[in-house]
Formats: structure tokens, sequence, C-alpha cells
């Protein structure tokens, strides 16, 4: 099957889908032949992404249960199917363990752990009751495999997902529903633009001397992984986690 025809026939929904991974989500899964949808509380910059694809724009605070069933809801009217949800809408606070905020902590929480499980759930009964089946792709982190040095809130919100994912992934496989987690090491994105390891140049070549593959990664890697979750060839696997970081991990 050619790339054009990856996800011919199928529908989409990218949560974080403006900016970074989601966008490059979007442009791919576009160009392999899947209506996309993208979701972010970023409307300006989803509504131009959208645009840019041929795709559609949906207001989503992925916290909120509300709009997640009103977003599913939206597309399953639409569109008719739900066959693909990348659960990619995430943020990152830095603060070490004694410096740690209730409200930062409830706020990355929120995002990152508490909208992917709404995320899943509100995916999931809506494929169940269509009965095609689906896949499930949640971005969880390396941070989700090890502690990092200074990331409370946020290693435990991916580590979380990577738990959820495997759940799911045991309760969903009945319904022909796989639900995987993709891990990325260090990924240039707008959300990662301040990071030390990429904007201080010697950090960025030592972290990058520090990868088997000599480079820092790519939203795009990271879509060409979840392209793959998305489609056929990966239809036997399910609660498997997928590390793209350029071998630190290894």
């Amino acid at each position: 099957m050619s790339r054009d025809d990856t996800l011919a026939g199928k529908v989409a929904l990218i949560t974080g889908g403006a900016q970074g991974q989601g966008a490059a989500e979007g442009r791919l899964f576009t160009a392999a032949g899947a209506t996309v949808v993208l979701a972010d509380v970023a409307d300006a910059e989803g509504k131009e992404m959208a645009d840019e694809i041929g795709g559609r724009y949906l207001h989503l605070d992925v916290a909120s249960e509300e709009e997640w069933d009103t977003v599913v809801a939206d597309v399953m009217v639409t569109h008719g199917q739900l066959d693909v949800v990348v659960n990619n809408a995430g943020i990152f606070r830095s603060a070490r363990l004694v410096q740690e905020t209730i409200e930062q902590w409830e706020q990355v929480i929120a995002v990152n752990q508490t909208g992917v499980f709404l995320g899943m759930r509100a995916a999931a009964r809506a494929m169940i009751e269509a009965g095609r089946g689906g896949s499930i792709i949640n971005i969880s982190s390396v941070a989700g495999l090890e502690g990092i040095f200074g990331s409370m809130a946020y290693s435990a919100s991916k580590w979380a997902v990577r738990g959820m994912t495997k759940v799911a992934a045991k309760e969903l496989g009945r319904y022909g529903i796989r639900v995987n987690s993709i891990h990325p090491g260090l990924i240039a994105t707008p959300m990662t633009a301040a990071f030390p390891a990429i904007v201080d140049e010697e950090k960025r070549r030592r972290n990058e001397k520090a990868t088997p593959l000599g480079r820092v990664g790519t939203p795009e890697d990271i879509a060409n992984m979840a392209l793959f979750l998305a489609g056929e060839e990966s239809s036997y696997c399910t609660g498997q986690e997928f590390v793209v970081d350029g071998g630190i991990h290894s």
C-alpha cells in the first residue's frame, strides 16, 4: 500500500493539532488519504492549519468532559465514523518536587492525564457503537519510561498515559480497537523551543553527541510512527510502547 492510500476512507481526530507534532500528524494523515479533524484550544492557529491541509478544526479543551463529548458527537454526525484518535495535546511545566505547587500539578495532570483518559473514553464509546474497530494513539514521552529530573508532574502524567494505554488495550481489543503509546525523546517543537537542550548550542551539540542517531528529533519523526499505528500495517499491535528517541533508550 502506498503512502497516498494508507489511511484512505478513515476519519482521524488529532488533539493539539494547531502546531508541532499534532500539525505534522495532520499533514501526514491527510497525505495518506484520511479525513482529518484537528482539535485544539489555539483556535486561530488550528483553523489556519486545518485550512492548509484541507481538514476541519474544532475547539477542544481536552480536560473538559463536555467538550470531548461535543467534539466526538460532531465528528460522528458530520462524517459518520471515527477510526483514529491521536491524543497528542500536552503541556510541560518544569519544577522540582519541593518547588512544585498544587496549582501547577493539577494543571499538568488535567491536560496530560485526564485529557487522555477522556479522549480514550469518548473515542472508545463511539468506536464500539459504530462497530468498525479503530486505533487510539496516545502520545506519552520517554519521561513515561524513566524519571526526568525537574519534571515531577510531567513525568507522573506520562507514566499514567503508559499505564492507561495498557489497560485500555486489554479492555478494547475484543471490539477490534487497538491502543498504543508513542514515547518521543527530545523533539524540536514549539513546546520544547525554550528548552536549554534546544536553544543552547553547546547543550544541543552535547545532546546530539549522546544520541546514537546524532540529532534532535522532528515532529515528522513522531508523525511517521503515528501513521504506522493508525494504519493496517500495525493491525497486530496493541498495548505497546513505541519509543522514538534516536536510540538513547536502547
